[in-house]
This record gives C-alpha cells, structure tokens and sequence, in this order.
C-alpha cells in the first residue's frame, strides 16, 4: 500500500497545511511505508495527477487535504479505479460532507486517517463527473458560486460565507423554470428556488439540505424547493439550515436513483461546489462506487448508528 496526499495550500485560507505536512513526515520518519505528499498548484492538478497514481495499478490509500474542490478533483481522477482508497483530511472552511460523520478532530489525526478503515460510498454521476456530496440546480448553485468569493474575505467562515452570499443573490432575481423528471418518470415544468439531489446531508456550510440521506444506503435524496415569496425566503432558511423544511407546503423530498433536468436556457448546477452552466444534465445514483478512508472509532460509531 502506497500513501499520496494532496495538499491545496489555499484552502481554509492556509492555515492547517503547515501542521498536516509536519504530521505526516513524523508518521512516517521510521516507518519503511511509501509515501508522496503532493502541493498542488493550480486548478485540475489534484485530478491530474491522481489519475497517473491510479493508472499505476498500485494499492493507494489517497488523501485530499483540502476543501470540497480538492476532494472532487481527487475523486474524479479516481473514478472507476477500485485500486485506490480516498480520504479526506479536512483543510478547507466547510468539508460539508464530513459533517455526516459527526466529528472533525479525528479526520484531522493523521495516524487515524492512515490506519483506518473504509466504507464503500455511493457517489452521484452528473453528465460525466462524480459527485461525492451531492449537486443542486438554480437558487443555491447560484449562492455557491459566490460564496467562492466571500470564503476568501478575512474572517469569514464557510456557513457566514453561504449566508453572505444567500443575501447577495437575494437581493437580484430568484427562482428557475425548468423541467424535471425523477427516477425516469414524465418531465414536469416546475418554476423554484431549486432542486437538490443528495448523496450526504449538509451542504452550503452547514445547512442540512437533505436530513435523511446517508452516503452508502444505494439511494440518492432529491429535494425540490418551490418558488417562494423574498419575504419568506428568510424565515424558509433557518428551517432548511436546520433540516426541518420536510414539513413544509413548498418542499417535497423523496429517495430516488436519478434526476434530470432540461430549461430553455443555462442554468447554474452545483457539483459538490464547482459550478457549471447548462441547458440540462442528469444526476444517476452509482452504487458502491469508492472506497472512503474512515478513522477507525469513527467508522464504528456511524456503522452502529445507522
């Protein structure tokens, strides 16, 4: 088993990677293991390189050590590699989807992380990327690509970063019209704020956008957010933020295997937090699809409680 790392020296505005670097070369320092740690230095180059790793056939154990760009760039350079194992250690101002597991202080231990166990994840196929959290259409991938912006103020956490940039795209024009269809059924028109199909809970810096969604029960969580008044928008937030909205008139939640969209002109999509825009897409469930690196009492505590 070889060890590869992949540190974004920009994520969480730097201030972890020093500590990480040195906590990985005082694992190894008297231990014969292989191990490579890799800065990455610009855009697409954790995906790069950790596809030439997996091409090698070699049993990896790979860490993004990072936020949710660098664990989306490692996973899609991985995709359809069985002989790799990835794992998060947790750099960036949000890593929503490490809130499922309840704890952030043992994903930041190294000697847990490299001794640990896996959990075979689901992962979400859109177009021809993979997801490992989950995507959203309209409203919120609006607000995620400015929250890009706001992260990078002094001060400003992920969740106070999606809050800032929930104000910003409030004060513009929102909601969507497009076509969706669920688990392959008809095609509805529906006009939203969004619609979000979910591998992990949280997202957006903490909101629990899809409660009841677990990463590795072979079912995806489609949340679809009707168009509602500015000034009930607020108060629709503390609810949604709290995972509370299920009860809601303008919600509807259910567990599916595949999402589609079509509309009459691009919208923004978020993939695990990198935005794209397009004219139609579709989200498939694929079961099983990677092996993710847990902390060993960690791994315990959710295969018990779920």
């Amino acid at each position: 088993m070889r060890y590869v790392f992949y540190i974004n020296p920009a994520a969480g505005k730097g201030k972890l990677q020093d500590d990480i670097i040195n906590n990985i070369k005082e694992y190894f320092a008297d231990k014969e293991q292989e191990y490579k740690i890799y800065i990455t230095k610009s855009r697409l180059d954790a995906k790069h390189d950790a596809r030439k790793e997996a091409e090698t056939g070699d049993e990896i154990r790979m860490f993004a050590c990072g936020g949710e760009g660098t664990v989306f760039e490692a996973l899609n350079g991985i995709a359809g590699f069985s002989n790799v194992e990835l794992g998060v250690i947790p750099c960036g101002s949000a890593n929503d989807f490490l809130k499922f597991f309840n704890t952030r202080d043992e994903f930041l231990d190294i000697k847990q992380q490299i001794e640990g166990d896996t959990i075979t994840m689901d992962l979400v196929k859109a177009g021809d990327k993979y997801c490992l959290n989950g995507c959203s259409v309209g409203m919120d991938a609006v607000v995620a690509s400015r929250m890009a912006t706001f992260k990078r103020w002094p001060l400003v956490s992920g969740s106070f970063a999606y809050t800032l940039a929930i104000v910003r795209t409030f004060l513009g024009k929102i909601g969507i019209t497009a076509n969706i269809s669920v688990d392959g059924g008809e095609f509805e028109k529906k006009v939203c704020l969004f619609a979000a199909i979910a591998n992990g809970p949280y997202y957006g810096g903490g909101y629990k956008g899809a409660p009841e969604a677990v990463p590795f029960d072979n079912q995806l969580d489609y949340t679809l957010v009707d168009k509602i008044s500015k000034l009930k928008i607020l108060k629709f937030l503390g609810i949604y933020k709290k995972g509370e909205h299920k009860k809601l008139d303008c919600c509807t939640l259910k567990k599916c295997t595949c999402m589609e969209f079509t509309a009459d002109k691009p919208i923004p999509v978020n993939l695990d937090g990198e935005i794209v825009e397009t004219t139609n897409m579709k989200f498939e469930l694929v079961k099983d699809a990677v092996k993710f690196v847990v902390p060993k009492s960690v791994a315990a505590k959710v295969l018990t409680k779920v």
